[in-house]
């Protein structure tokens, strides 16, 4: 898409119209009212404001312009919503759009002829017997094998290429750009990916087929006489038709342009409804895990295509809900193959505090489950159980405090150092400071050091980044290059405070850390502005030992969508004073205005909210109302004293150290 063109298509939509499609509205003086169709509510808290092009629920929290209110309401990212909106708009996309879009179309075509060719083979072929024999064995209904359209992948070389090329057409570079075959080592053809297992589709939040997991069968001596039979090798032999090993147990589809596991999670697509309903997510490991629940009416469940849980599927979740369990076969030493190590969940603690979600670390949780029990068991055999362990799992941070004490001797010097060493990282990177003390409080009782040495450790500087680090990308490059941005025209998406939040923190990363702790990319009201930031935020989560990596621009523009991309680029390319230039003491009184900018915004949102509401309560003579909404509108205005307070004293501040120096 010809980038800039975020600006044009809100220049063209009227919010009110696209929200309207969604939400009934009235209007209330300059604004609009109706029920939040992101939480379930009786009394109308959500308002459309035309003037600001933005929308606001001020019973959930959520808000933003047109487009964060698509990607919420339709589960889809930044380019997809961005995509809809230009095509409503009358915006034109560029030759090479167009083109990626028929192109993915066709793939997605690709990929559900793969997906009913072996679907029709596990229900209607004898060489799909073995496998439906084991589905049903498992517990799973025809019913849920029809439904969720699980197949089978025969044995050799090249069974399902040879079949969609002669029935349906599809050529073989087509079957190679969706993952479905591998190339030869000797350069001459390909072989089918998937063979002889058990084909699981997997689609994205709108249902769309974007690749599969395939699963061995369990070996038994049955099985492999009978496979041993049919292609004249031994019993023992485990190869596959190729000669080679016959690979994982578990085996997904490569990173193509319709896949990124990192990015997926396994029946988000029937989950993310009951997600909202119920308000929490539940996140096991495994297809059957995931579909074992869904069977059992336990339709919130979804699962991570493997033991990481990645930022791209936590920010997927939480569009839906902010509370999540992790139903993982966790182990605390992190030696068992196959499961969810300590170092896992500390890591997981970083990217939700790096990516401020709004998922507080208290609502993460970990599920308990019967030693040597998978959760597709239990959810089969005990489901009271299932609902039980779910109710009551763990805070992920009381539950690494638990096991990191349970792994040293307490009683000695050399233990408590250990145990105080292995947690302090994971506090550190706790962004609430109530939450952090209060854990902080814990690891002293637990460990019995006094609390003046946990905070001298927890204190220790954190590595900083220099500006220098930044220098791989700067306006002159930008702005020389061959197709120099429209940068006027990419700017008009954002706001003048996002623009030079974000311009400040592109140019000074070593204020990027100090900002994430005050700022969530939600509380940015233009969506390109979140996206950038998002980006941000997640580039700088600190590692497993709590470090925050160095701030690379290249990167971080290699990781997002071309929109987004062409803000950044042209923050960089921008005239005028540089952040780079400011001395410290102006930078600091830089940072702190735009964030009390944002933050004035945003209370100027909620008392017109307040002051509408007065009026609808007055008109209909509710004294139980107004006397609320009175008492709110001077709880504001005392707000908006002490941000005018603040805003002075950091006038003040400044021109002391200006003085001094």
């Amino acid at each position: 898409m010809a980038v800039g063109v975020a600006a044009e298509v809100k220049g063209r939509l009227n919010i009110v119209d696209v929200v309207g499609e969604t939400v009934s509205l009235r209007k209330a003086g300059a604004t609009f009212k109706g029920l939040c169709p992101f939480h379930g509510e009786k009394t109308p808290s959500f308002v459309v404001t035309p003037a600001r092009d933005s929308w606001h629920c001020f019973g959930c929290g959520l808000g933003g312009d047109v487009f964060s209110f698509v990607m919420q309401r339709d589960a889809v990212p930044f380019p997809e919503a961005l995509r809809q909106l230009a095509a409503r708009a009358g915006v034109e996309l560029d030759e090479r759009t167009r083109r990626d879009d028929v192109r993915k179309a066709r793939l997605r075509e690709v990929m559900e002829a793969a997906i009913a060719f072996y679907h029709a083979v596990l229900t209607g072929t004898r060489a799909g017997r073995r496998a439906l024999e084991y589905l049903r064995g498992r517990g799973f209904t025809d019913g849920t094998i029809e439904t969720y359209q699980l197949g089978w992948a025969p044995g050799g070389w090249d069974t399902m290429s040879r079949t969609l090329a002669e029935r349906r057409g599809i050529n073989a570079g087509e079957l190679a750009e969706v993952g479905l075959t591998t190339a030869r080592s000797s350069g001459r053809g390909a072989y089918d990916r998937f063979r002889e297992r058990v084909i699981f589709p997997i689609r994205d939040a709108s249902g769309s087929p974007t690749g599969l997991g395939g699963r061995l069968l369990p070996p038994s001596v049955d099985n492999r006489h009978a496979l041993s039979e049919a292609r004249g090798r031994s019993p023992g032999d485990h190869r596959g038709e190729d000669g080679s090993d016959r690979g994982p147990k578990y085996l997904n589809s490569p990173a193509t342009p319709l896949f990124d596991k990192s990015r997926t999670l396994y029946l988000l697509d029937r989950a993310k409804g009951p997600i909202r309903r119920i308000g929490q997510a539940v996140i096991v490991e495994g297809y059957t895990d995931a579909l074992m629940a869904h069977q059992a009416g336990f339709d919130n469940v979804v699962a991570s295509l493997g033991t990481a849980l990645t930022p791209g599927q936590v920010a997927l979740l939480t569009r839906y809900a902010k509370r999540i369990a992790l139903a993982y076969d966790v182990d605390p030493a992190g030696q068992k193959a196959g499961t969810f190590g300590v170092q896992a969940l500390e890591g997981l603690i970083g990217q939700l505090a790096a990516a401020d979600t709004g998922v507080e670390l208290d609502e993460v949780r970990v599920v308990r489950l019967p030693d040597g029990k998978d959760p597709d068991e239990v959810v089969r055999t005990d489901p009271d159980r299932w609902r039980e362990e779910v109710r009551t799992a763990q805070p992920i941070v009381d539950y690494l405090i638990e096991t990191q004490a349970a792994a040293v001797d307490l009683r000695t010097p050399g233990g408590k150092a250990r145990f105080v060493d292995a947690i302090l990282p994971t506090i550190r990177a706790v962004p609430s400071p109530v939450m952090r003390d209060a854990w902080l409080q814990r690891v002293r009782q637990v460990s019995g050091v006094e609390e003046r040495v946990l905070l001298e450790v927890l204190h220790r500087p954190p590595t900083r980044t220099s500006a220098a680090e930044v220098g791989r990308i700067t306006a002159e490059s930008v702005t020389r290059s061959p197709d120099a941005l429209p940068i006027g025209e990419i700017l008009r998406s954002v706001t003048r405070g996002e623009r030079d939040l974000l311009r400040l923190l592109l140019l000074r990363p070593e204020e990027q850390l100090r900002v994430v702790d005050l700022l969530g990319p939600d509380q940015l009201p233009s969506t390109p502005a979140r996206e950038l930031y998002r980006a941000i935020v997640l580039q700088r989560a600190p590692d497993d030992a709590g470090v925050h990596p160095p701030f690379d621009s290249s990167a971080l523009l290699a990781g997002v969508d071309d929109e987004t991309a062409a803000l950044a680029r042209a923050l960089y390319a921008l005239d005028g004073p540089s952040p780079s230039d400011l001395d410290q003491r102006d930078v600091d009184y830089l940072v702190e205005n735009l964030l009390l900018d944002l933050e004035e915004d945003r209370l100027e949102q909620r008392a017109d909210f307040a002051r509408n509401s007065l009026g609808e309560a007055e008109r209909a003579g509710d004294r139980e109302a107004i006397d609320r909404l009175l008492r709110e509108l001077r709880q504001m205005n005392e707000t908006r004293r002490s941000l005018d307070k603040r805003r002075d004293q950091t006038r003040y501040l400044t021109r002391q150290v200006a003085a001094r120096a």
